[in-house]
C-alpha cells in the first residue's frame, strides 16, 4: 500500500507528525467528518490537537494501529492509552466492515482483566490516572477499580486472621490466637499486603479506590488502617501545602467510614498534626465531629489542647465545647439520643477538664459557664466536683461582681449536692449569699422528704415487723426536729427475718445520722439568716423560704 505523507498533525505542541490522511481518516470518524466539511482538499493539510490523550507517544501508538491494517498487540501496559485514543479519535462508528475497530478491540481485551496479574492491573491503573481529564474515562476506570478492590476483598475474606477490633496508631489486633510477635506480623501482612502498592496512585485515584471499597463493604477497620499508613507515607519529604492536601483527603475518606472503626486515639493524632497546617474549615469540622462522636473514649490529656494563636486562654475551650455538642448530636449510640452510661462518662471527663480550666485567669465567666452547662443535669449523679471547680474559679477570679457569681452558680444543681458540700458552701464567703441559702433549703427539703418516706414505711402491715415513729417531746412547739424511733416486734430465727433485722438496724442508724445533719444544718441556717440574709433586706421572705 502506497503511503503519502500529506497530513501534518501537531500533537499537544509536543511533536509534529507527517501522516497519510487517507489511512488515518479511514479509521478515525473524527478526522473523516472534519475532512468531509472541507471544500478544498488539494495540498497538505495541518491538524492541531491540544488535548490528545497520552500525548505524542500515544498518537504514534495509534498511528501504528492504522498503518498495520488495524492490528496491534494490546497489553495491560498500553490498553488505557489505546482505549482513550480510540474514543478521542472516534475509532468506533466510522470503520467499514473489513476494518478493525480499535475501541472494540480494547473492550475485548478488557474482558480478560480477571486474568491479569496484580502488577499488570496496577500498571494499567497508574496509566489511567494520567488520562483523567479525558471524556468517558470513568467507565474504563470503574473496571480497573472493581478488579482491584475485588482482589483485595477476596484476600481479606480468605485470610484466616481477619481483623475484628478497632485499630489505633500502633497497629492492628486480630481475632486469631497469635502466640508470638512473628505470628502477629504475619497476620497483619495478610490483610495489609496491598498498602505499599496502592501508594503509587495519585490522591484522586486513591480516593476513588477507597470509595469503591466502601461501596463494596470492605472491612472499614482495614481501610482505616490503610488511610493512616497512607498519610504517614505521603508526609515524607512533602511541603506544607502537600501535607495539607493529603490530610484533608484522609479526613474526608475517614468520614465515610463507620465511626466505630476509627479509634479516638488516632483521631486526636490527626488533630495534633492539623494544628500546624491550614486545612479547610470543612475538613476541620468533620474531624471535630468524628472526635466528638467518641468523646466517651477520650482522656483528659486528649482534651488539654493548647489554645490557638491569638487567644489568651491556656487551653482551647471552644474546641471542647464543639466536641460536647457533637457528642450530644449522636455520640456513642449512633442515634439522636446518647446512652445515659456514656453521658455520665463524658460528664466525669468534663468535670476533670473544667477543674483544669478553672485556675486560668483569662477564662471569661461566659466561657466557664458554657463549659459547666454543656451537658444536661441528667449527666451527673453528683455536682460536688462541679462545686469544687466553681470554688476554684471564684477564688482565682475574685473581682467578679455578685451578679456574675450568681450566673456561674446557676450551673449547680443544689439537689445533687451532698450534705457535706452544702455545709461547706454555706460557710464559703466566695459564694453569693443567695447560693448558700438555696443549698441549705434544698438539703433541708430533701431530708424532710427522706424522713417523711421513712415514717410512711409503718404502713407496711403485711410484714412480721412493725414500725412506730414518735415525735420527740410533742408538747414543745418550738422544736422543729423530730425523734424517729424504730423497733421491731418478735422476729423468727429464719434466714429471711435475720436479713430483715439487719436491714432495720441499718435504717435506724441512717435516720439517726440524718437527724444530726438536719439539726446541724438548721443551726448553720440560723447563722446565715443573721449574717447574710439580713444584709440583703430579705428578712421578710426568709421565714417563707425556710418554712
Amino acid at each position: 500500500m502506497a503511503v503519502c505523507c500529506d497530513l501534518e498533525v501537531d500533537v499537544n505542541g509536543e511533536e509534529t507528525f507527517m501522516v497519510d490522511k487517507k489511512i488515518i481518516s479511514s479509521y478515525s470518524g473524527r478526522l473523516s467528518k472534519l475532512f468531509g466539511k472541507l471544500t478544498v482538499t488539494k495540498g497538505n493539510l495541518k491538524v492541531i490537537f491540544n488535548d490528545f490523550p497520552g500525548g505524542a507517544k500515544n498518537f504514534e501508538l495509534m498511528s501504528r494501529f492504522c498503518y498495520n491494517n488495524g492490528r496491534i498487540d494490546i497489553t495491560p501496559s498500553n490498553i488505557s492509552l489505546l482505549h482513550c485514543a480510540a474514543y478521542f479519535m472516534e475509532m468506533n462508528k466510522y470503520c467499514t466492515s473489513d476494518k478493525h475497530n480499535l475501541l472494540e478491540e480494547t473492550e475485548k481485551s478488557l474482558e480478560e482483566i480477571n486474568y491479569w496479574t496484580w502488577s499488570e492491573l496496577l500498571t494499567a491503573l497508574k496509566q489511567c490516572q494520567d488520562l483523567l481529564p479525558v471524556a468517558n474515562f470513568s467507565s474504563l476506570l470503574e473496571k480497573f477499580m472493581d478488579s482491584l478492590v475485588g482482589r483485595v476483598a477476596l484476600s481479606s475474606e480468605t485470610s484466616p486472621c481477619a481483623s475484628t477490633s478497632s485499630p489505633d496508631s500502633s497497629g492492628f489486633r486480630f481475632s486469631c490466637d497469635s502466640r508470638s510477635t512473628e505470628s502477629l506480623k504475619n497476620s497483619f501482612s495478610r490483610v495489609a499486603w496491598w498498602f505499599e502498592d496502592v501508594l503509587i496512585l495519585s490522591p484522586t485515584v486513591v480516593e476513588m479506590v477507597i470509595k469503591t471499597m466502601v461501596s463494596r463493604k470492605l472491612d472499614h477497620v482495614i481501610i482505616n488502617r490503610f488511610l493512616f499508613y497512607y498519610q504517614k507515607s505521603k508526609f515524607y519529604n512533602a511541603t506544607a501545602d502537600e501535607k495539607c492536601k493529603v490530610l484533608e483527603s484522609v479526613i474526608d475518606m475517614l468520614d465515610t467510614l463507620d465511626r466505630s472503626s476509627v479509634s479516638c486515639k488516632s483521631l486526636f493524632g490527626v488533630l495534633r498534626i492539623s494544628t500546624n497546617l491550614n486545612i479547610s474549615k470543612s475538613s476541620r469540622s468533620k474531624l471535630e465531629s468524628m472526635i466528638g462522636y467518641q468523646m466517651d473514649q477520650a482522656t483528659l490529656d486528649n482534651l488539654l489542647v493548647p489554645s490557638p494563636n491569638g487567644t489568651n486562654y491556656l487551653y482551647d475551650v471552644n474546641l471542647v465545647l464543639r466536641f460536647s455538642k457533637a457528642f450530644l448530636r449522636g455520640g456513642g449510640g449512633g442515634g439522636s439520643q446518647v446512652s445515659l452510661m456514656l453521658l455520665r462518662k463524658v460528664a466525669s471527663l468534663m468535670d476533670f477538664y473544667i477543674a483544669e480550666v478553672a485556675p486560668d485567669p483569662c477564662v471569661k465567666p461566659s466561657k466557664f459557664l458554657a463549659l459547666a452547662m454543656a451537658l444536661p443535669d441528667s449527666a451527673r449523679d453528683s455536682f460536688d466536683e462541679m462545686y469544687r471547680a466553681i470554688d476554684m474559679y471564684l477564688e482565682v477570679h475574685a473581682g467578679l461582681s455578685e451578679e456574675e457569681k450568681i450566673k456561674i452558680c446557676c450551673a449547680l444543681n443544689y439537689e445533687k449536692l451532698s450534705a457535706e458540700t452544702c455545709i461547706h458552701l454555706s460557710q464559703n464567703a466566695k459564694f453569693p449569699s443567695k447560693s448558700a441559702v438555696q443549698a441549705l433549703i434544698s438539703q433541708q427539703f430533701k431530708l424532710k422528704n427522706l424522713l417523711h418516706s421513712t415514717n410512711g414505711s409503718k404502713c407496711c402491715t403485711d410484714s412480721p415487723c412493725s414500725f412506730n415513729t414518735e415525735a420527740g417531746n410533742k408538747g414543745k412547739k418550738g422544736e422543729s426536729d423530730q425523734q424517729v424511733v424504730l423497733y421491731s416486734g418478735k422476729i423468727d430465727d429464719s434466714t429471711d427475718n435475720e436479713k430483715l433485722r439487719a436491714h432495720l438496724q441499718g435504717m435506724q442508724c441512717r435516720v439517726m445520722e440524718l437527724e444530726k445533719v438536719c439539726r446541724k444544718m438548721q443551726t448553720q441556717m440560723a447563722k446565715i439568716m443573721k449574717s447574710k440574709v439580713s444584709s440583703h433586706n430579705n428578712a421578710r421572705s426568709l421565714p417563707k423560704l425556710c418554712s
